[in-house]
C-alpha cells in the first residue's frame, strides 16, 4: 500500500575519463585540482548505500593517481560508504591505481587491466644536433642540474638514480594494489608486478577484479531495477570550448600526439 511513497535509492557515480595529469591547455586530464569537489559532492548524499565510479584511462601521472585514490578512500571512511569501481575500455598503470580505491572492482570481459609499473620515456638529440652544426651549451649551479638532457649523452650515474627513483614508486604502486585486493590476488606463474597488462577475463583470473558486469546492470542487480544513478563528471567550461577553437593548432595537435601515445599502448 504504501510502496508508492517509497523513495528510490539513489547512486552516485563519478565517472573518470582520460589520462591522469595535466594533458595541455585546452584538454582535461584526470587531476585532484579538477576531481575533488565532484568527488567529495557524490560522497555526500547521505542515504546512498554506496558510491559508484567508472574509469576509462591508460593512466599518467602517479602523483595525480595516488592523490585521487587517497581522496576517495578518505571520503568513503568519513562518510561510512562502499566504494564499487567500473573498468570500461581501459583501467591501465594509473588508471588502475585508482581502481584500487574500490571495495569492489568490475570490468567488461575484453576490458585492458593492470600494467602495474612505472616508465619514463624520452629522445635523444645529440646525433641531429651534430649534424644541423648547433652547439649545445649548459651551464649548471649544481652537478646534477641536467639530468637526463635530451640533448646530451646519457650517463651511467643519471640512468641509475632515474631506475631508483623508478623502484621507489613502483613499490608505492605494489603496496596499494597488496593493501587493496589482500588476499583476493591469486598466486601464479604470472608476475602481477611486472608492467604486463590482461583482457578483463584474465584480471578476474588473477584477482585484480573481482567480477565481470558493468554499471547499469550490477548496481541495478544490487540495489533494485528502479535504482537512481546520478551522474558526477568534470564538465568542459566554456572558455575552454571557445580557446580549444582558436588558431593555437600546433599546441593543440602537439597534446592530441601525445594524449594518442599513451591510448594506442593498449591497443586503442
Amino acid at each position: 500500500m504504501f510502496s508508492f511513497f517509497k523513495k528510490k535509492k539513489i547512486i552516485p557515480l563519478i565517472k573518470l575519463i582520460g589520462v591522469i595529469g595535466n594533458v595541455g591547455k585546452f584538454k582535461q586530464g584526470i587531476d585532484f585540482a579538477g576531481q575533488e569537489e565532484i568527488i567529495t559532492k557524490a560522497f555526500s548524499f547521505k542515504k546512498a548505500p554506496c558510491v559508484a565510479i567508472t574509469i576509462n584511462s591508460p593512466g599518467g601521472s602517479p602523483v595525480q593517481s595516488h592523490l585521487i585514490y587517497s581522496l576517495i578512500r578518505q571520503q568513503a571512511k568519513k562518510n561510512k560508504k562502499k566504494v564499487i569501481v567500473f573498468a570500461e575500455d581501459v583501467a591501465a598503470s594509473g588508471g588502475y591505481l585508482i581502481a584500487c580505491a574500490g571495495d569492489e572492482i568490475y570490468a567488461n570481459s575484453s576490458s585492458i587491466i593492470g600494467s602495474i609499473g612505472v616508465i619514463y620515456s624520452s629522445f635523444g638529440f645529440t646525433e641531429l644536433i651534430k649534424k644541423i652544426g648547433v652547439e649545445r651549451r649548459v651551464h649548471t649551479a649544481g652537478k646534477n642540474k641536467s639530468t637526463l638532457d635530451p640533448f646530451l649523452d646519457e650517463k651511467k650515474e643519471d640512468i641509475e638514480r632515474l631506475k631508483n627513483i623508478q623502484l621507489d614508486l613502483h613499490k608505492d604502486f605494489i603496496e596499494v594494489v597488496e593493501k587493496s585486493r589482500l588476499s583476493k590476488l591469486k598466486k601464479s606463474e604470472v608476475e602481477l608486478f611486472s608492467g604486463e597488462f590482461w583482457s578483463g577475463r584474465k584480471a578476474k583470473d588473477l584477482g585484480l577484479i573481482d567480477e565481470i558486469g558493468n554499471a547499469n546492470q550490477i548496481l541495478r542487480e544490487k540495489f533494485g531495477e528502479d535504482v537512481v544513478i546520478k551522474k558526477f563528471e568534470r564538465s568542459k567550461s566554456w572558455l575552454s570550448k571557445k580557446l580549444s577553437s582558436s588558431n593555437d593548432r600546433v599546441d593543440q595537435l602537439a597534446n592530441i600526439l601525445e594524449e594518442k601515445s599513451v591510448w594506442q599502448k593498449y591497443g586503442l
